[in-house]
């Protein structure tokens, strides 16, 4: 015990001097880091596309960093001159907004903007990820009533070869209603409008705003999920070169946000949704089934499953049937490395090392690696069920570090899963109770309104 209480420590200190700092003090934490980042990505990076999103974004988060340190420098000598006494904060409250939105422009929305142009004006390989092209073709397809799911694998054998792209591009290694953000790729409309990227910081942005609105923060953490999820590296990078993670994550806030706001039916949409697009929500799906209660209290993992099902059972369920072998070498053996065909997605992770150290191993590693995982959680659940969204949260974003660091085919850029899952832990547990149980005779009554944006009822949330 005394061991684990003096290991400890260094974390409980290290814990304590950042909730010490003021709000201020941390952007200015936070957006340093940030510019620290993308310097080292604009030297160090191996990706050209990522080197150029480190010397665009480097600008604005030290321009950010610095705002802030005159700020948090004028309020605490204010603070001093007034004898302790915090000054007004709502001029505060503005500088913070002000250099949020100098990082939100300048690392993620102009980045964006100009790769796209680049993009659109030739050798697209240098200015956009791989997936986002992935994600265009197969939504081409889609509209015009074409299977996605176009490679069909046997014994290492690609039956569908194109000389004109990587085979690995061939590959559609998302679940059907991905193809949604690339319908516009087959209009006559601007292709500089209809890159898939655009609609992935659109859809983020918005499902991030409407699901955080719907949070009591007792602290500044709604404010944290939001620079996680659309400002910080883990958000500005991914969303100015691929992006195809991003809605699945705010999908998965929202879907905890009503998770922590007893709304079953909403929680079971919004997740439902995730789980139509990428594998990596189905952890979270999975997990919040211990946690789901109604507004009195009750369990409801009936109505969240039901809720899920109608959307997962429509968007994936005939695609799958459809060509059975065909989806699975696009959504499962693909990722795995499974299919005969080397992956993009090899980040130099645990995984992916020992598998190319002893590539003989790799079949087996992957299944024993998914038995002793499965093993681990389940036994862990039978003793700690996560019993609120906090606990989902910090337990799912557990799960996915594991699996992203065992994966024998991953990308760094995935632990923004993990990252923005325990931001989220940590918010929700920084919150008020979401709401009382209403009365009998007023079950619709919600004392939370009073805090909501003007224009949002209780009635937006199911």
């Amino acid at each position: 015990m005394t061991a684990a209480v003096t290991g400890s420590a260094p974390w409980r200190v290290s814990v304590g001097w950042l909730r010490g700092l003021s709000a201020d003090r941390r952007d200015v934490l936070l957006y340093g880091m940030s510019a620290v980042f993308a310097g080292i990505t604009a030297v160090a990076m191996s990706i050209p596309l990522y080197r150029e999103w480190g010397r665009l974004a480097v600008g604005p988060y030290a321009a950010a960093t610095v705002w802030m340190l005159v700020v948090a420098h004028r309020r605490a000598t204010a603070t001093r001159a007034a004898g302790g006494t915090v000054p007004n904060g709502r001029p505060w409250k503005a500088a913070r907004l002000a250099a949020f939105l100098i990082v939100l422009l300048g690392a993620t929305v102009v980045p964006l903007a100009l790769e796209v142009v680049w993009a659109s004006e030739g050798n697209a390989a240098l200015h956009v990820q791989p997936e986002v092209l992935v994600v265009e073709r197969a939504g081409v397809r889609a509209a015009h009533g074409q299977d996605p799911y176009q490679v069909v694998d046997r014994n290492g054998h690609i039956l569908i070869r194109q000389d004109a792209i990587p085979v690995y591009e061939l590959y559609y290694p998302y679940l059907p209603g991905m193809v949604v953000f690339g319908f516009s790729s087959g209009s006559k409309v601007e292709a500089r409008l209809t890159d898939a990227r655009i609609q992935f910081l659109v859809f983020t942005v918005v499902v991030a705003v409407i699901g955080l609105s719907r949070m009591r923060p007792a602290t500044d953490a709604r404010g944290r999920a939001l620079q996680t999820l659309t400002a910080l590296p883990t958000a500005a990078l991914p969303l100015a070169t691929g992006g195809d993670d991003m809605p699945v994550a705010a999908l998965m806030l929202l879907g905890l946000v009503a998770l922590q706001r007893r709304r079953p039916v909403l929680a079971g949409l919004a997740l439902g949704a995730a789980s139509t697009l990428k594998f990596t929500s189905w952890p979270l799906v999975l997990l919040a089934l211990f946690a789901v209660t109604d507004r009195t209290g009750r369990r409801a993992a009936g109505r969240y499953a039901a809720a899920v099902a109608c959307l997962v059972v429509p968007v994936v369920f005939p695609v799958a049937i459809h060509n059975p072998s065909a989806f699975i070498d696009n959504v499962v053996r693909f990722p795995l490395g499974l299919a005969g065909v080397a992956s993009p997605a090899a980040s130099a992770l645990p995984g992916h090392e020992l598998v190319a150290l002893v590539p003989s191993v790799h079949r087996p590693y992957v299944i024993v690696a998914a038995v002793v995982g499965l093993a681990v959680l389940v036994r862990y659940l039978l003793r700690h069920p996560p019993r609120d969204a906090a606990a989902v949260a910090k337990v799912t974003g557990w799960v996915m570090l594991v699996a992203i660091l065992a994966a024998p085919a991953t990308r760094v850029g995935y632990l923004l899963y993990p990252i923005n899952l325990f931001v989220w832990a940590w918010m929700f547990r920084c919150s008020d109770d979401p709401e009382p149980s209403p009365p009998p005779e007023a079950p619709d009554d919600d004392p939370a309104a009073a805090q909501l944006p003007s224009g949002v009822s209780n009635s937006s949330m199911v």
